[in-house]
């Protein structure tokens, strides 16, 4: 084995015990493991791609550095190991990738981590990045150059990466579009209810207009309307009790027996600031929502915002 050969070997060594540090008793890991009773498998990849943009690194949270960092801490084995060992980009990143497996399930197993397969996926970009600045660095017999042109192509084929990261984030991520006011709402009798005519009124000395509709009870005794989504959305309403001398009423809201608001007209009568009030909430194709309204509660402007892709 060559010097050079023998220093490699050894970088490659030192790197991988790092790495396993990190991954097995850094961050306290060891600790919260006595503190955990069920074992954590993530196996959908739905968040790989989600990397902080560029202007997210100014102001950076925790997790843009674990999502980055899932990244870059693993491009140096794509440099070190076909430096090594004469491989193959398909069997290189296909070995990697179950040993990334194995080491997820031992983190999972011993209650020191957990399996995310995102985490393997990312990892395994990282590895893919340095191959490819290998193989484009490692092109002539100067050592000092190969290394400059390797870290410079690693720097290019990451931010190449990061880039490709960021266009999958936005096609596969769901955004909320243009308001659209429900028509009505189911009555106890089964009944569509289309409300009242919305009026504007004055509100702690606001002006407020309804735009869409408006709802409330008959006679000041409860009523309970109800509303069947179709598609992915978030679902908003206004409330509030407009007679500002008579708080009796409130408003219930459930979904799918999940009750998700409660609201009395004490409520408004001790924190007045809050009101009117708007609820809003994401629900998913299917669900039923529960809107008991009672005594001077009244609801406007009740409807919904569909989650779609920007290419729908």
């Amino acid at each position: 084995m060559t010097k050079q050969r023998k220093i490699i070997y050894t970088l490659t060594i030192l790197y991988t015990v790092l790495i396993l540090y990190f991954m097995f008793l850094a961050f306290g890991r060891t600790g919260a493991a006595g503190h955990t009773t069920g074992y954590t498998f993530i196996f959908s990849p739905d968040s790989f791609f989600k990397l902080p943009a560029l202007s997210d690194l100014l102001h950076p949270i925790l997790m843009d550095f674990v999502g980055v960092g899932n990244i870059i801490a693993f491009i140096p084995f794509g440099i070190l190991i076909p430096w090594l060992y004469r491989i193959n980009f398909v069997r290189f990143l296909t070995l990697f990738f179950l040993s990334i497996i194995l080491l997820e399930t031992v983190q999972a197993l011993s209650f020191l981590g957990s399996f995310d397969i995102n985490d393997a996926i990312q990892n395994s970009l990282g590895a893919a990045v340095g191959f490819g600045a290998y193989k484009l660095g490692f092109r002539s017999k100067k050592g000092w150059r190969n290394i400059i042109f390797t870290a410079v192509s690693s720097v290019v084929l990451l931010a190449g990466v990061w880039e490709l990261c960021g266009i999958a984030d936005k096609a596969l991520t769901k955004e909320e579009g243009p308001f659209v006011a429900v028509n009505g709402l189911m009555d106890p009798s089964g009944s569509l209810s289309t409300g009242i005519q919305p009026k504007s009124f004055k509100f702690n000395n606001q002006e407020i207009k309804p735009s869409y509709n408006m709802f409330k009870t008959e006679n000041g005794n409860a009523e309970t309307f109800t509303y069947t989504s179709k598609e992915e959305m978030i679902f908003s309403l206004n409330y509030g009790i407009l007679e500002q001398t008579d708080y009796s009423g409130g408003i219930r809201v459930s979904v799918d027996g999940r009750e998700v608001l409660t609201s009395s007209g004490e409520d408004q009568r001790l924190y007045p600031e809050l009101f009117p009030a708007m609820f809003e909430i994401p629900i998913e194709a299917g669900s039923k929502l529960t809107i008991t309204l009672e005594g001077n509660e009244k609801i406007w402007d009740v409807g919904y915002r569909k989650m779609k892709y920007f290419w729908n």
